[in-house]
């Protein structure tokens, strides 16, 4: 008989099937309903994703570099205003460096961590005034530092262990510290009813998805608060945590 499925954001038993996709199976929590794969990608899967380069990538965002710093400039303010003054900001999946400088902007001692080596020499090249960190945030090692204010969208639906993922997050968080997460929202009213057409299904990049009772529960068990969710046209989840 095989071992229960355990659901890696409650902690309850036995998940059931919800789809197969390509071959992967999906299992669907019967008490949050969060959605995971039912075998994870393991960890070299999961660098080979990041390493290899993706000029097509890059160049998409050199064009769309103005557009993402003017949206990206605004959830920064969003984000300040809930952080205890400027401090040290923690740009969790930096990308191209584009909320990382935009923190920076706002007086912040601004660093990023990013595994995709184009996108931390892009970053590097173009804010050269922040801290870029070329690693995963499990594998981060602050050197002592503490932070104040931390981001981290569109980033732990990729994660195959989102426990040692959010443990890494909160361990170099200041008490008091505030984080700004977003992530796919699978129970969104506007969520294609065909599950693979929706752009925010991409099993095995995207590991798990949240609804917002998931997430919030998981924030919760790991020791955060929530202070604000925001609205979401889009199947999303946007919201703003302290650590408690």
């Amino acid at each position: 008989m095989a071992a229960p499925s355990i659901c890696p954001a409650c902690e309850a038993t036995g998940a059931r099937h919800f789809i197969t996709h390509r071959g992967m199976e999906l299992l669907e929590c019967g008490s949050c309903r969060l959605v995971f794969m039912a075998e994870m990608p393991s960890g070299a899967v999961l660098e080979a994703t990041y390493i290899e380069p993706d000029e097509c990538g890059l160049a998409l965002v050199h064009a769309k570099a103005a557009s993402k710093m003017r949206r990206l400039r605004r959830r920064a303010r969003a984000l300040a205003r809930y952080a205890q003054g400027p401090g040290r900001f923690l740009d969790v999946g930096a990308n191209a460096g584009f909320m990382t400088e935009a923190m920076r902007e706002l007086g912040f001692d601004s660093h990023g961590v990013e595994p995709h080596p184009p996108s931390v020499a892009y970053a590097r090249e173009h804010y050269p005034r922040n801290s870029y960190h070329q690693t995963f945030m499990e594998a981060f090692e602050p050197g002592g530092l503490t932070f104040a204010a931390v981001y981290c969208s569109e980033v732990i639906e990729h994660s195959p262990d989102i426990n040692a993922f959010i443990i890494a997050i909160r361990r170099v968080m200041e008490p008091g510290a505030v984080l700004y997460l977003t992530t796919p929202d699978i129970g969104h009213w506007r969520r294609p009813r065909d599950l693979t057409s929706w752009d925010g299904f991409k099993p095995p990049s995207h590991c798990v998805y949240f609804n917002p009772r998931a997430l919030v529960g998981f924030l919760e068990r790991h020791g955060f608060r929530i202070l604000r969710r925001r609205l979401a046209f889009k199947p999303g989840i946007k919201l703003i945590a302290a650590r408690a």
